[in-house]
């Protein structure tokens, strides 16, 4: 895997303004080479804008950086060059075929022998067979698949993907991560918007943004350290009652269901085990010692955010 140092995106105090409200407040980041970098957050909260601001895709109201080496404000025709974008919305041609689409894709981007290099991106991605099926007939997966096949055909050296695995089964988005993760490793820098927990535990970093404001950033094992959340698991008894009773107590910070148990957090642990005492003298119900999941953070770091549209 490619373990060189080198920074592909260094932005320093960024902000984006629609109609007088900062999307995006005093950003400042960093992203190496061949990272997977995975952006986490309500819908609302700047994920998309900071990404395209990131890549030279919309110019920030106020900051600087840089991204491939090119500044985002000054070069951003050179940064697009070498950027691959994928949506949400498959945005291929419906009414053209796999190979027709990557051969239009290839010549679009003057890929030499756009013919043998759609060719090797079908047999790249295990759609041999679907040649000459038309791209509006293919399933969910398939067309991930096929643009995720268009989007890296030029070899870009940026790829961002923006929810892209948002209705997709399982096995599909187990395939399309491998697929990413070999991308990576040969030096592919991606940036992922996602609100999959498993997800963004497939990064090599995360980012949470709440609302315009970068709350916190790092690998999964540090993002979870510095939440510095105290968790309980409690199952058994009637846990409706119990949840709806602790949300609001001192000392709780987050109360969530999964599945057939509770997950109880709090940072004062004085405060948490006060809160949850009366409780633990309750016969039917268990409480266990856990280590808080990216989830318990997501919750917590979402319910402490201020949304910026109140």
């Amino acid at each position: 895997m490619n373990t060189s140092p080198e920074i592909v995106i260094d932005v320093h105090g960024l902000t984006k303004k629609f109609d007088g409200r900062a999307v995006v407040r005093d950003l400042s980041m960093q992203v190496k080479r061949g990272t997977i970098y995975g952006f986490l957050g309500p819908n609302g909260s700047g994920k998309t804008t900071t990404i395209r601001m990131l890549c030279g895709l919309l110019t920030p109201d106020e900051g600087t950086g840089t991204c491939l080496g090119y500044d985002i404000r000054t070069e951003t025709d050179k940064i697009k060059r070498q950027v691959g974008y994928m949506t949400q919305r498959f945005s291929l041609y419906q009414d053209l075929s796999v190979r027709e689409n990557l051969e239009f894709v290839a010549r679009l981007y003057a890929v030499p022998d756009a013919v043998g290099a759609a060719r090797d991106m079908i047999a790249r991605l295990g759609l041999q067979g679907r040649e000459e099926q038309l791209a509006g007939s293919l399933s969910g997966g398939w067309k991930q698949r096929l643009a995720l096949g268009a989007c890296t055909l030029p070899n870009p050296q940026l790829l961002l993907l923006d929810e892209p695995t948002a209705g997709v089964d399982p096995k599909a988005r187990r395939e399309f991560w491998n697929e990413i993760h070999a991308l990576a490793a040969n030096g592919l820098t991606v940036l992922v918007s996602t609100h999959y927990m498993d997800e963004a535990e497939r990064c090599h970093e995360i980012a949470y943004i709440a609302y315009g404001v970068l709350l916190t950033h790092g690998t999964v094992e540090e993002v979870v350290a510095e939440a510095k959340l105290l968790t309980y698991t409690v199952t058994g008894g009637d846990l409706p009652r119990v949840s709806a009773e602790l949300i609001n107590k001192p000392g709780i910070d987050s109360v969530a269901p999964f599945g057939t148990s509770l997950h109880v957090s709090g940072r004062d642990a004085a405060k948490l085990e006060a809160a949850i005492a009366p409780y633990r003298e309750d016969k039917n119900l268990h409480w266990t010692h856990s280590q808080p999941s990216l989830e318990d953070v997501f919750i917590d770091l979402m319910g402490r955010a201020k949304d910026n549209f109140q």
